[in-house]
């Protein structure tokens, strides 16, 4: 795929020609776009805009995407994400086996408007791990789950930006622990930590990311019984064949945790401390803190074994434009990516 130009309005993109599916750029591209159509949906509900006034139309039609169900969350509403069909015309020759039949996508937080307090709310229950209990996190696994069972798991991608990146990630992770393996692009997913990421001295940084390893792999021993971190374990060693797609920003402070978190593993490992880490990738700080003071006792939901690891460092990007959906759709983006798998 390849713009005509360079600029989107509020409509969609100006123009485009044939996708190449196998074109890792043209797929992230397409996706990013039909996410950015799950935030149009919800903008154009509470504009009330409809028919030939929708804005959101063309970021699918344009790519030969049909709507196929708008997910609604049942506590106010509002339209957090939605289900695209693939049908190009019969004559456009883009048939490839490496296209999806369906993409679910999955909205974030909208700064402004009628949906900002659910999304906010949603937002805490991510920081204290607790996601997965809301209506609308039950209804995007549900979706998946009865999606995937009737076309199959190589039909169905996954995608989500921000908040909707978190979602995702729960999804997938629920059907990779059933041993379906579903592709992923979660954009600018939430992780929580510290962020490290600033700090520009290399070696500030490793000494505190070992010291975020220790804490975490002592803290589990402490406070979790040798069947709780057996079974953490097993859950954990499950996922490692789903190799979701991750695209990050390191100027993003939302997101760039996922930087050091798979840069941990490596270095830990090359330094012998390998039990140590594989421990400490399945537990955070915060989660270990949270379950101590009457938090869920759910895994983390942001941590998973396994990813392909995409890193925009643009430095001319503040962290708004680092953190919106906007950048991943560009086809002059420089990336930096690696393929990280956990060993069992």
């Amino acid at each position: 795929m390849a713009f005509e130009d360079e600029r989107f309005d509020r409509s969609g993109p100006s123009g485009l020609t044939r996708i190449v599916w196998k074109n890792t750029h043209h797929r992230r591209s397409v996706v990013a776009c039909l996410v950015q159509a799950a935030y149009v949906l919800e903008q154009d509900r509470q504009g009330k805009r409809g028919g030939s006034e929708a804005l959101a139309p063309p970021w699918w039609k344009t790519f030969g995407f049909q709507l196929k169900r708008k997910l609604v969350d049942k506590a106010d509403s509002s339209i957090f994400g939605a289900i695209f069909e693939y049908k190009p015309p019969p004559f456009s020759g883009n048939h490839s086996a490496d296209r999806p039949r369906f993409v679910v996508t999955f909205q974030g937080t909208l700064i402004e408007g009628e949906s900002l307090a659910r999304d906010i709310e949603l937002d805490v229950q991510f920081i204290r791990n607790e996601l997965h209990s809301s209506s609308r996190c039950k209804t995007a696994m549900l979706t998946v789950e009865i999606l995937v069972a009737t076309v199959g798991k190589s039909k169905v991608w996954l995608a989500g930006h921000s908040l909707g990146s978190a979602i995702a990630l729960l999804a997938g992770k629920n059907m990779a622990k059933k041993g379906l393996r579903l592709e992923s692009f979660l954009f600018n997913p939430p992780y929580v930590s510290a962020p490290i990421e600033r700090i520009e001295n290399e070696k500030w940084k490793w000494a505190i990311q070992v010291g975020i390893s220790l804490v975490s792999a002592v803290g589990a021993l402490i406070k979790k019984s040798p069947e709780r971190l057996n079974q953490s374990a097993h859950s954990f060693a499950a996922l490692s064949h789903w190799v979701p797609q991750l695209f990050v920003n390191a100027a993003d402070d939302v997101c760039s945790g996922y930087i050091s978190h798979f840069e941990r593993q490596v270095r830990m490992e090359m330094i012998g401390l390998r039990a140590i880490q594989r421990t400490a990738s399945q537990h955070s700080v915060m989660s270990l803190f949270l379950s101590e003071n009457g938090g869920t006792q759910a895994e983390p939901l942001h941590l998973i074994p396994s990813a392909n690891l995409s890193i925009n460092s643009d430095p001319s990007l503040g962290f708004v434009k680092a953190h919106g959906i906007q950048q991943w759709w560009k086809q002059d983006l420089k990336l930096k990516s690696k393929v990280y798998k956990y060993n069992n």
